[in-house]
């Protein structure tokens, strides 16, 4: 019997060996003092790191949903994304996996359908058993306004209808304390009313849960709706280089968090493991309160897709950008990563001219704590002058496997310029990208 146990507890760890052991987290969350991350009700910071899933209501069924949630939870992701109503990528879109409409007349939004949402609740229910975060679209607007979304409906139902919606959602949602509402999605419309219609009666009715808004490609949200009394924090969505988004982000908007929404998704876009991963770290490092990955298949399930997908959902639990991901969240959370602020060229010398490759970094004040990434380079040199004298635990860690290896300085002819070498030309995975942390010893 015991050697019985002890060969499934291997198997166990075998399938999953992200499984996550994270402390509850006290939802609602809330914007921290400084305006740099979110953090729960208790005060501790909490780090997003979420998995783009915007079709598990409106194409999975309730067992489907929570074997989803069961994964991303063993393997340490605290946050998904999700539409409400499904417009185009689900297999019955609109209707969900029960054939059930979220409307009792076609895109009549002042009628929702309660058994449509008696469903959406099942799940909404099951991520918050799970300690999920969800980010929750209300109403996907689309690519341009157009029918891969739900603005057209939105504009012939008009304001009214759409506040009367998001009052029905606050009070019918508001006994979960994890949803943070979306607004938006993909598409920056010519007039604000019929967004802000739904979120200010979202707001009426649950007022104190946390709005944000998912715009087209490459907008400045604070700047966009500036108007809006509703918005709690900021979003960066870009294809571009991410850890050049995210400093400009951070050193021109000091009032709120921004989280990394969206970029290019694995099996999308010719990205790499390495890519996603340089995305992913480019997004905290550069200051966001967090990123959100993304998987094809998985965003839309066995529904309709931008791109060809090479496996199923289910086959694509366990990708390798799902994997980095992990090791992403293991790597942060043994550290004190809310202290990390862009270094802004204090630590790094010369990142972009003498050496190939890509380098960036975040250090503490204090300097007791720095981390770097680097990838397509041999070494990367630091101004030693900068660390706090006890900040002598240098590590490299591959992002590829999750495995730390010391690292080794060597002194240049530059006063105070240190160089580390890469621990190999390849990390684990057969890539270039690795991560250089400096921690008190102490």
């Amino acid at each position: 019997m015991a050697e019985y146990i002890r060969r499934w507890a291997c198997l166990l760890l075998v399938l999953f060996p992200f499984t996550s052991h994270a402390d509850p987290v006290a939802f609602p969350l809330r914007v921290s003092e400084n305006h740099r991350y979110l953090e729960d009700a208790s005060g501790k910071p909490f780090l997003v790191t979420g998995d783009a899933a915007w079709s598990l209501i409106g194409e999975l069924s309730r067992e489907e949903a929570d074997k989803y949630l069961a994964d991303r939870q063993k393997r340490g992701f605290n946050t998904i994304l999700v539409s409400l109503i499904e417009h185009r990528f689900s297999r019955n879109a609109p209707r969900n996996f029960y054939d059930r409409d979220p409307f009792l007349a076609k895109g009549d939004f002042s009628r929702p359908n309660d058994a449509y949402f008696d469903d959406a609740d099942f799940i909404l229910q099951k991520a918050q058993e799970r300690g999920f975060l969800v980010l929750l679209v209300p109403s996907y607007l689309g690519a341009g306004g157009g029918d891969e979304g739900w603005y057209k409906e939105m504009e012939a139902a008009g304001p009214a209808a759409l506040k009367s919606y998001g009052r029905y959602l606050g009070q019918r949602f508001r006994k979960y304390k994890n949803i943070v509402w979306v607004q938006g999605g993909d598409y920056n419309p010519p007039d604000h009313v019929l967004v802000n219609a739904v979120a200010e009666g979202l707001a009426e009715t649950n007022p104190e849960a946390l709005q944000t808004v998912h715009g087209s490609p490459d907008t400045d949200i604070q700047r966009m709706w500036a108007e809006a009394k509703w918005l709690s924090f900021d979003t960066i969505y870009t294809y571009d280089e991410v850890e050049d988004k995210a400093l400009e982000r951070y050193t021109s908007n000091a009032k709120t968090p921004f989280l990394f929404i969206e970029g290019a998704y694995e099996g999308e876009h010719d990205s790499t493991e390495q890519s996603l991963r340089e995305i992913a770290y480019g997004a905290l490092l550069g200051g966001a309160c967090g990123q959100i990955f993304g998987n094809n298949p998985i965003w839309h399930f066995s529904g309709p897709g931008l791109f060809d997908a090479k496996d199923s959902w289910e086959a694509a639990l366990g990708s390798r950008g799902a994997q980095s991901i992990s090791y992403l969240k293991q790597f942060f959370d043994a550290l004190p990563w809310w202290k990390l602020e862009p270094e802004q060229g204090r630590l790094l010398v010369d990142p972009d001219t003498l050496f190939p490759g890509t380098a960036f970094g975040s250090m503490s004040k204090d300097g007791s704590l720095a981390v770097i990434y680097v990838s397509g380079r041999s070494d990367v040199a630091i101004n030693s002058a900068v660390l706090a004298p006890h900040a002598k635990r240098v590590r490299w860690y591959d992002p590829a496997s999750g495995k730390y290896t010391d690292a080794a300085e060597q002194k240049t002819q530059r006063r105070e310029t240190v160089t580390f070498e890469v621990p190999a030309a390849q990390n684990a995975a057969g890539y270039t990208d690795w991560l250089l942390v400096f921690e008190d010893r102490g």
